[in-house]
């Protein structure tokens, strides 16, 4: 069996990064759908007034921490569009239907700063003054930002061991 030229193994790698990258995608679309335990998330307009659990916590970038040390899983898409940062006060209510209603109550001091979009161990970084904060997937493909993009990115203003930090735009 004869070697593939390079110009095809190099077009075989992008495909099959790019497959990666829309499984990932998928996955957390999925996620924000159906949440981590398999219950449909259910949207609903925040005006509703709705029966139910008050859960109030911590975004830490990914997940709500709620006082007891629970993870609650919080939408990529919302946390992505909502430009949640860590650190940011969440209320969850979680209706009598199971539905699970996020608001963000209490956004903590924040600052931008402008990084290049790196990708490894399978996870997206922003690499900034220095340092790599990671980014959720659902920014990647909301604002469809390739590696080696300039990207403006939002970190907590009085946290300098955040890890986590919030797309604002891609440049």
């Amino acid at each position: 069996m004869s070697e593939l030229p390079e110009k095809q193994v190099k077009r075989l790698r992008s495909l099959i990064q790019e497959a990666e990258t829309n499984l990932a995608a998928a996955k957390e679309l999925l996620i924000s759908i159906v949440g981590d335990d398999g219950n449909i998330v259910t949207p609903r307009n925040s005006q509703e007034a709705v029966g139910g659990k008050v859960i109030e916590g911590v975004f830490d970038g990914q997940i709500m921490i709620g006082p007891d040390g629970k993870s609650y899983p919080v939408p990529a898409n919302y946390a992505s569009k909502s430009k949640l940062v860590e650190g940011d006060i969440l209320k969850l209510t979680i209706a009598d239907d199971g539905g699970f209603i996020y608001k963000q109550i209490g956004p903590i001091g924040r600052r931008q700063i402008i990084g290049t979009l790196v990708q490894h161990d399978g996870a997206y970084y922003v690499e900034a003054n220095g340092r790599e904060y990671r980014i959720l997937l659902a920014s990647v493909t909301y604002f469809h930002i390739a590696m080696g993009d300039q990207v403006t990115i939002i970190v907590p203003e009085d946290n300098p061991e955040a890890t986590w930090a919030a797309v604002e735009a891609a440049l």
